[in-house]
Order: structure tokens, then C-alpha cells, then sequence
């Protein structure tokens, strides 16, 4: 199991100024520095934000999987114990990052219960590709749902193992991650460039004002022709 290194971990004040930035404008910043493919390190089209007026939130990402489609083996092989005492002690801000293993979800393992507790575990929200429930009262105690949909029942849904790699919606997710996610889904921010993240995303808002100054102009064609990339 991995821990994220303290060294990797922003500021306070480094982190609200990521928050202060959509996900798709992070995702961008991200590509100047061409660490990665474009579409590696971020979450596909099945990812559903449910909280879109909870704002943006970026964390520490703490792994787990689960299963919704058989019941859980005895004796367990997991502790659930263990589990929450992986959460409680990693470092914050944190969000937790669940993979359904069963390939068609079959119940939903984070309702009511399972945000508060996560909450009072320091976790801000999760993000999973199986499915949740209870959401009016878990949008009114303030944690975040990003999930593949809404299922009213939690069939069979149990803790599987945690502190490994996941992959949830294409993005593969290790221990430690930085994610960035809002309504638009998540990204995960590579430490190596952390903190020159926010930057260049005051960047790429720079570099698209002129042309969005010039989709005002009463003939903006040549103007948007100059100014947007030929790759585009």
C-alpha cells in the first residue's frame, strides 16, 4: 500500500487556488506541460457529477474496491476496521476513489451511512463507477457524488480491498493522487507539476480572451481564424 509522500502535498493556500479553476481549464494546464497523452489522467463521459452546486473539489485521492454483484466471502479477507483507519490517517484534504469490480453495478454501497461516515473520516467525496443513493441527504451534509448513476438498492455491495491502484470512467487513479473534479468529472494532477498547475491555468484563461473577445465582433471569422490553432 502507498502512502503519498507529505513532500508531495500543497499548501493550503496552493490548493484553494486550484479550486478556483474548473475541471476542464485544470485539464488543459495540465497538457502544457505534456507529462502525459491527453486523454490519459482524466475521467470519460460515463462519470455523473450529482452535487454540481457543492463547487469544485480537489483532494488526495484514498483507494478502494468494492463489489455489488455477489455477496461478500466468510471469513472476510478485508478489514473494515483497517479500512477506515487507512482513511482517517491519510493525508488531507482527502476524497475517496471506489471501483465497482462487478461489471454492471448491482447496488449501491455509498448512500447516507457511508457519506457521513466518510465525512467524519476527513473525506470530502467520492468518486466511483458503481452507484449511490440517499441523495438529498447526502447533498445536504455537503459531500460530493460523482458516480455512474442512482440505484436504489445496495444489493450486494461490501469493501473489497483498499490502498491499491483503481481505475473508475478511464482514469486510473494510485494512492496519493491529486484529483481535481467538479461537474464537468475529475483530473488527476501529477505532483511533478502541482504546483505550477494553477499558473498555467491563469494562463490558459489569458490565451482565451482574445478569442472570445473576437466571437463579439460583428465578423469574427478572420480573427478567430488567426487566432485558433490550426490543429483545432
Amino acid at each position: 500500500m502507498h502512502i503519498v509522500n507529505s513532500s508531495d502535498c500543497l499548501s493550503e493556500k496552493e490548493l484553494q487556488r486550484l479550486r478556483a479553476f474548473s475541471s476542464p481549464t485544470i485539464s488543459n494546464a495540465v497538457e502544457f506541460f505534456q507529462v502525459r497523452p491527453r486523454l490519459t489522467g482524466v475521467t470519460d463521459a460515463g462519470i455523473r457529477c450529482l452535487f454540481p452546486r457543492l463547487g469544485t473539489v480537489v483532494g488526495y485521492a484514498c483507494t478502494a474496491t468494492i463489489v455489488s454483484g455477489e455477496p461478500a466471502v466468510h471469513p472476510r479477507t478485508v478489514s473494515r476496521r483497517a479500512y477506515w483507519e487507512y482513511v482517517s490517517t491519510f493525508p488531507g484534504p482527502r476524497i475517496s476513489v471506489m471501483q465497482d469490480l462487478t461489471p454492471v453495478p448491482c447496488g449501491a454501497y455509498w448512500g447516507e451511512i457511508n457519506a457521513s461516515m466518510h465525512q467524519a473520516l476527513g473525506s470530502q467525496g467520492v468518486i466511483t463507477n458503481g452507484t449511490v443513493r440517499d441523495l438529498d441527504e447526502v447533498e445536504a451534509i455537503g459531500f460530493h457524488f460523482f458516480s455512474s448513476g442512482v440505484q436504489v438498492s445496495h444489493g450486494f455491495a461490501h469493501l473489497d480491498a483498499f490502498g491499491d491502484p483503481v481505475e473508475v470512467f478511464g482514469m486510473q487513479v494510485s494512492p496519493g493522487d491529486l484529483i481535481h473534479a467538479d461537474m464537468h468529472g475529475a483530473v488527476v494532477i501529477p505532483h511533478e507539476i502541482a504546483a505550477r498547475v494553477a499558473d498555467a491555468a491563469d494562463r490558459v484563461m489569458l490565451d482565451e480572451k482574445p478569442m472570445l473577445a473576437a466571437c463579439r465582433l460583428e465578423n469574427p471569422i478572420d480573427e478567430l481564424d488567426r487566432l485558433i490553432s490550426k490543429e483545432y
